[in-house]
């Protein structure tokens, strides 16, 4: 987002009970009668339960497995519990003997599977059995070579496929391999075989160990042609199952142009190095095809990129036509290197695969655990920390591919559009559920969601192809997109703004004087400070069309309304303004504004009103930042550790209104609303002075920073004097920002992208809501379709920042999980 390092402190604190000896059992795995635990099945809820008798001695070894399975089940949604069997409470679970007991498998009431105790024979037995009881449509069983062809022919050009051999069920290799299905087992098709036979038929050699191949059939569009196979070269453990697979999602090859001591891609972040294959323009087509070479032979073990000589500003030496860089951080190696083999064998000889281990304990993190080993994207770890929470999901209704028409036909709706095993979709969800309990009761507006990894066709009809996606519907009118701030104020802020038909038509001047001020709908300024009034003469039939198509365009973000009455004059007079014309009522600083509209276009008249809605002396927060920094102007930063000094906003208003600060943003920032500034003024002083602290940020061009000096009164006089010493370049700044762009973690995380991208894609001329009334009413005719522009996606961003592997996992399963539970 910008280099002076918005970049929040996240330190994230796990409070985790510890169950250290067996005794205490007790604690950790809840015993109960049978008619308990029948009364606390809940339907959808899946629960794990051995029924044994109450003096039994045999069970303590099972039951000490049993109970070092309670968290790690619990963190995919599954309770667990020991059933004590009664005389008083007969149950046909108890059995007869006591040598027959079994443990349980329900989801509801409904019993899904049972186990016979003796193949639960230790903790990774009771996960790995649970897991492919309850996974039994993403993980196909397959004893025989046709099997595996049958699945493979059919996923052709449909699906990749996780092909793994484990040498028995209920191992730690089938524990991992059933962890990363309950992940990944929506994209991809797993299969598993324990049979040494099958394997032995695809060429496999070494047969004592398990091993994972990933089968490229998503590519193959020719039926005849084999899938591509890549075996993981890896121990196969839940996080080196992890690893490979995201290394598989990467791209295979990427074209670079800049300095190879600057790129970083996913691979670096897996703990693998990264080959760039130097080329030029006269030899490209051949340097191209050796990378993909290159590629597909080191796949799952090195990212290959294809270098651009002739497009670097940097020098690489001429004879060098390899690049090897180890890891982030550290300096590349350029090689000569004539032969693919050889290329192959230096990257295998020289990279060491961190081994991920798998901690035996890693359910149970301990006391003394690394507070700062947290998701490197705050999304994803404010999911994970969070998915513990239950989420009241029955104050939206939850729609399918048979209830959506019916529903947002036939009642004014809004439409969560989400995925269950996104991390901002998850993250989205529990600001969509608080706005449905603020709305609860007194809203008539109907809260729904869907899941759009289940129901893919109904997003796809309504032209949603980013998530979240939120859409509001009325009937006669099209879907209206939300493309706010993914929070639960400015979602209710939109939702509330649209109970009104925008632009509003006034019909007399006491009407418009009520609008001006604020009584005509009082009940939403607090939604929106700025109300918008468009004067126009009867006779101004093109002028008074753009301003109803900017209205249409700015619906829900702002109220808009038109006054064409024959007595225009009387307010045009009164508010000093020359039709057409925009009023500006600011309800805040109680003052009506006039901006002239003569010859401007309907996208001009949205920027114009756009402006008006800043701020003139804003305080900085995460949420407005962005949008301020899209002026592309220094900013005049004041911080403060706590409400503003009354003489301070009085001198830079002053300056303000004598257009002194045109060139700059001023702005001020709280420390206590935004501790973060603290970090900021860490990074720009070495010994931090006293608050309160002006400076200058130029993050737009020189990156300096400019700092108002903290022994001077801030005055009037004084910041005039220093402004005119910073145009002169009098003034040393106090430290220079670097040029190196902050970008998300990942491109799928660049919602700044997105959203720059949705924006041009709706110029107000072709904008989401302002067809005529003919073309609504087909619209509604056809599936309530959207009709609004295809969103691209963005483009891949190589500068990545670095993420804790041994968290992303957990995050991932966790939104999966949320998606069971929905």
């Amino acid at each position: 987002m910008m280099s002076f390092s918005f970049n929040v402190l996240r330190i994230g604190i796990s409070f985790v009970v510890m169950c250290i000896v067996y005794k205490s059992v007790v604690n950790c795995l809840p015993e109960l009668s049978p008619q308990k635990y029948f009364s606390t099945l809940q339907p959808g809820k899946v629960s794990l339960a051995y029924f044994c008798q109450a003096d039994s001695p045999s069970t303590s070894v099972f039951l000490e497995e049993l109970n070092k399975a309670v968290k790690p089940l619990q963190d995919y949604g599954i309770s667990v519990a020991k059933v004590n069997c009664v005389q008083e409470e007969p149950s046909k679970y108890c059995g007869e003997e006591k040598d027959l007991i079994k443990t349980y498998l329900f989801r509801g009431n409904i019993l899904l599977r049972e186990f016979p105790t003796d193949t639960l024979f230790d903790v990774n037995a009771i996960i790995a059995h649970v897991l492919f009881a309850l996974l039994f449509n993403e993980v196909k069983y397959i004893t025989t070579l046709e099997n595996l062809q049958n699945i493979e022919n059919a996923l052709k050009g449909k699906a990749n496929i996780a092909f793994s051999y484990v040498r028995a069920i209920g191992t730690p290799e089938h524990k991992a391999v059933m962890e990363a299905a309950f992940v990944y087992g929506t994209t991809y098709q797993f299969v598993l075989t324990t049979e040494v036979a099958l394997l032995e038929s695809i060429g496999l050699e070494n047969l004592q160990y398990a091993h994972l191949y990933f089968f490229h059939c998503k590519p193959v569009l020719d039926l005849t042609q084999p899938c591509r196979r890549t075996l993981m070269g890896q121990p196969l453990t839940t996080l080196n199952i992890h690893r490979f697979i995201k290394s598989m999602e990467a791209p295979l090859l990427t074209e670079v142009a800049e300095d190879p001591q600057q790129v970083s891609t996913v691979h670096l972040q897996l703990g693998l190095p990264l080959v760039f294959i130097v080329s030029q323009q006269a030899t490209y087509e051949a340097d191209k095809r050796t990378a993909e070479w290159v590629a597909w032979r080191l796949l799952g073990k090195a990212g290959v990129l294809l270098l651009l000589r002739d497009s670097l500003e940097v020098d690489i030496p001429q004879q060098a036509n390899v690049v090897f860089k180890r890891e982030e951080g550290m300096p590349v190696e350029f090689l000569v290197l004539h032969d693919v083999d050889l290329v192959i064998s230096h990257v295998e000889n020289n990279t060491h695969i961190e081994e991920i281990q798998e901690d035996k304990d890693d359910d149970m993190e301990g006391s003394d655990m690394d507070v700062l080993e947290v998701q490197d994207d705050e999304v994803a770890e404010s999911v994970y920390r969070g998915r513990k929470r239950q989420l009241p999901l029955e104050l939206t209704v939850e729609l399918t591919e048979e209830t959506f028409n019916a529903t947002v036909m036939t009642s004014d709706s809004i439409v969560l559009f989400y995925t269950g095993w996104q991390a901002i979709s998850m993250a989205f969800l529990h600001s969509y559920i608080d706005l449905a309990m603020k709305l609860k009761g007194t809203s008539t507006v109907l809260l729904t969601r869907i899941n759009c990894a289940d129901w893919s066709d109904v997003c796809t009809k309504q032209n949603v192809t980013e998530f979240p996606a939120v859409k509001m519907y009325k009937e006669g009118e099209n879907p209206l997109s939300y493309s706010g701030m993914l929070g639960t104020e400015d979602l209710l802020k939109f939702i509330q703004l649209n109970r009104i038909s925008c632009p509003v038509n006034i019909t007399s001047v006491q009407e418009a004087e009520e609008y001006l001020s604020g009584e005509l709908y009082k009940d939403l300024i607090s939604y929106s400070s700025v109300s918008v009034l468009g004067l126009f003469s009867p006779t101004m039939t093109t002028a008074k069309e753009d301003f109803i198509e900017a209205g249409k365009y700015l619906k829900g973000y702002v109220i808009t309304g038109i006054y064409s009455e024959e007595d225009v004059s009387i307010l045009s007079n009164k508010y000093t303004a020359t039709i057409p014309a925009l009023l500006l009522a600011r309800h805040k600083e109680d003052k009506v504004e006039s901006i002239p509209l003569a010859n401007i276009h309907a996208q001009e008249i949205v920027q114009i009103i756009t402006n008006a809605l800043l701020e003139t002396f804003p305080e900085i927060t995460v949420e407005n930042l962005p949008t301020y920094l899209r002026l592309q102007k220094p900013l005049l930063i004041l911080f403060s550790d706590g409400s503003m000094n009354p003489q301070y906003q009085k001198a830079i208003l002053t300056l303000l209104k004598e257009k002194h600060l045109d060139s700059v943003i001023p702005c001020w920032l709280n420390l206590k609303n935004t501790p973060v500034g603290r970090r900021i003024l860490q990074v720009y002083f070495d010994d931090l002075p006293p608050l309160p602290l002006l400076v200058v940020v130029n993050l737009h061009s020189s990156g300096q920073v400019l700092a108002f000096p903290s022994d001077q009164a801030i005055t009037e006089q004084n910041l005039l004097l220093w402004l005119k010493k910073l145009e002169a370049g009098l003034v040393s700044p106090i430290t220079t920002l670097p040029a190196q762009e902050w970008r998300p973690p990942l491109p799928a995380y660049n919602f700044l992208h997105m959203m720059d991208t949705a924006a041009s894609q709706h110029p107000p001329g072709k904008g989401r809501s302002c067809e005529k009334e003919t073309d609504i009413q087909e619209n509604n005719k056809e599936h309530h379709g959207d009709s609004s522009t295809v969103r691209k996606e963005p483009t891949e961003t190589l500068r990545i920042k670095h993420w804790n592997r041994s968290n992303v996992f957990k995050a991932e399963m966790s939104s999966r999980l949320d998606n069971e539970e929905l």
